[in-house]
């Protein structure tokens, strides 16, 4: 392969059965069982195998003729595979590695480090509490707060501290929230599954912001309170003057000195009293006024 591309391996036992069939059947199995292992990867866009049995090369112009054959093609359907013939002298790293144990030892590991955790990092230098917990952190972690260094990564309680990057911020409240891992949840199941992984002061009111704002869920999420039903009459009162309602009216001009007026209107039998009132009014003068 070029070099900078992944290489992965894969060994597996034949078993009780699948040890009784041909050569060609077993390399044909083989090329089926990587191609299963591999298939996310492999579905988009043309591939090579590389195989030392020959007529496997020709396994397009051949008439399938056995179980195994029309099984395993039904699998390559939609992948666009070229079989490619290479002599076992020629491939001595894979004959050997599925021949001898101890060679089967990692000599060199890669791991994959996603971008997101480089803008994590680009969030501590903006902020002025990371700053300070990177130099505390670096003398002596974990500290008494609960806070600890990993790879330049800091963790609160085993999860990572985010930054005070607003951006980033909503970034991850976002991939947990709308993606279909979250589902569009509500606030507390949506904190829930962020705390877990998260942490950042206002952490929580960042969560509650986000999911009241999200359209969807504005638009699709049924109200979880009873219905309130019907409305319901006020029982009609059986006398005068025993249920009345009160109202005032502001913001009229001067006159007379009084500048509001306070209705007071008898509910059964619709009877009122306009009352006379200047700004500022309070609740003993009104009263007063009221009973008088």
């Amino acid at each position: 392969m070029q070099k900078g591309h992944p290489i992965a391996y894969m060994s597996k036992a034949l078993g009780l059965l699948n040890s009784k069939l041909s050569i060609y059947e077993k390399e044909f199995l083989a090329v089926i069982m990587a191609i299963d292992k591999w298939r996310q990867y492999l579905q988009r866009g043309p591939f090579t195998i590389l195989t030392d049995h020959k007529s496997l090369c020709n396994l397009a112009d051949q008439q399938l003729s056995t179980e195994l054959q029309k099984k395993a093609m039904s699998k390559l359907v939609g992948l666009q595979f070229e079989f490619k013939y290479k002599r076992g002298v020629e491939n001595g790293a894979a004959d050997s590695l599925s021949r001898v144990g101890h060679l089967l030892a990692a000599h060199m590991v890669s791991s994959c480090k996603p971008d997101w955790l480089q803008e994590v990092l680009n969030s501590y230098t903006t902020d002025t509490t990371a700053t300070a917990l990177l130099q505390e952190l670096a003398v002596h972690s974990p500290n008494d707060k609960g806070f600890r260094l990993k790879k330049g990564m800091i963790l609160y309680k085993d999860r990572l501290y985010i930054g005070e990057n607003l951006a980033l911020q909503t970034k991850l409240i976002s991939s947990l929230h709308d993606s279909a891992v979250g589902g569009h949840s509500g606030i507390h199941a949506t904190y829930q599954r962020i705390k877990q992984l998260y942490y950042w002061p206002g952490l929580k009111l960042a969560v509650e912001q986000y999911v009241k704002q999200c359209q969807v869920c504005q638009q699709a999420k049924p109200l979880h309170s009873k219905p309130a039903g019907l409305l319901q009459p006020l029982p009609p009162p059986e006398k005068p003057w025993q249920d009345i309602t009160l109202d005032f009216i502001d913001g009229l001009p001067n006159s007379d000195g009084a500048n509001s007026i306070l209705v007071v209107v008898d509910r059964l039998t619709k009877y009122a009293h306009f009352l006379p009132l200047h700004h500022p009014y309070t609740a003993v003068s009104v009263s007063k006024l009221f009973v008088d």
